[in-house]
């Protein structure tokens, strides 16, 4: 296991697009990557963790926080019970003691690894997805896609979607200047007025792989007009001119709004999918 610095970062990258693929369950994707490299490559790339072998990298995890990592393998080896019994090993050095969560994908044996070591089945999650072989009809928002000009636009309907988020223009353009990003587009959705009502930034992986929404928000003062629907539709349409053979995305369970405006927006709903929790020991 290692922490890459930033010019391992396209490497990484690298790895994460070729493990996308409609076979395997969705975890952590390069658009996800991407989206931390708000924060700056050389932060994004300490909040990683790689595990490689003689075939290269084998599994990657990001830190979300200090408590919470996010965690994926190459497809082949989510079964291999040596590689989830390393990364089990490992996640107890990378985390602080206490209660501490782990994202993996469902058909991961890592998770009955970890089961099998105490840490309890978590919050639940709501995977959805859009097929887009068929063409996406249009949507009557306005919609423009975002570069410097609009950056600080985006940035506010972010921070009021997502009141303690830290998101500025500034930060938008690190992310924009990321590998990442040279396959994602970042749109924002306006009313008739030309008010910012929405936004979304959508991830391909590259042609024939599904492609990632992170994030999408509605500004509160203009809920409950579609405008959720529309713009998550729309970044469906950009997905699909940048190849990506779907869309998918994944809302806690709790978050009844959020999957309903996914499945009004025509993903379908996937089996519920949980993290692992590791509790406090007892006393």
């Amino acid at each position: 296991m290692t922490t890459p610095d930033a010019r391992a970062l396209t490497d990484v990258i690298g790895a994460l697009r070729v493990w996308q693929t409609e076979a395997s369950p969705i975890q952590l994707h390069p658009g996800d990557v991407g989206w931390n490299v708000r924060f700056g490559e050389a932060e994004t790339a300490a909040a990683l963790r790689v595990w490689s072998g003689d075939a290269g990298i084998l599994a990657v995890g990001l830190l979300d926080g200090a408590d919470l990592v996010r965690l994926t393998t190459a497809p082949e080896l989510r079964t291999d019970a040596r590689l989830a019994g390393r990364l089990a090993d490992d996640l107890d050095g990378i985390l602080p003691e206490g209660t501490a969560a782990v994202e993996a994908p469902q058909d991961a044996v890592l998770h009955d690894v970890l089961g099998a070591r105490g840490w309890r089945r978590g919050e639940a999650w709501t995977p959805l997805r859009r097929d887009l072989a068929e063409p996406v009809q249009p949507v009557a928002l306005r919609v423009e896609t975002i570069g410097p000009e609009l950056a600080a636009a985006r940035a506010e309907v972010h921070r009021a979607a997502f009141p303690n988020s830290t998101f500025t223009a500034q930060r938008w353009g690190m992310m924009a200047a990321g590998a990442a990003y040279a396959d994602a587009r970042c749109l924002l959705g306006l009313d008739a007025q030309g008010t910012p009502v929405a936004a979304i930034t959508v991830w391909s992986a590259g042609p024939g792989r599904p492609g990632l929404i992170e994030p999408m928000g509605v500004h509160p003062d203009h809920r409950g007009h579609r405008y959720g629907t529309e713009i998550t539709v729309a970044g469906a349409a950009a997905l699909r001119e940048l190849g990506s053979s779907s869309a998918v995305v994944a809302t806690p369970s709790a978050n009844v709004g959020g999957v309903a405006t996914y499945l009004a927006a025509g993903f379908e709903a996937q089996a519920e999918r949980y993290d692992r929790t590791r509790p406090l020991p007892a006393r």
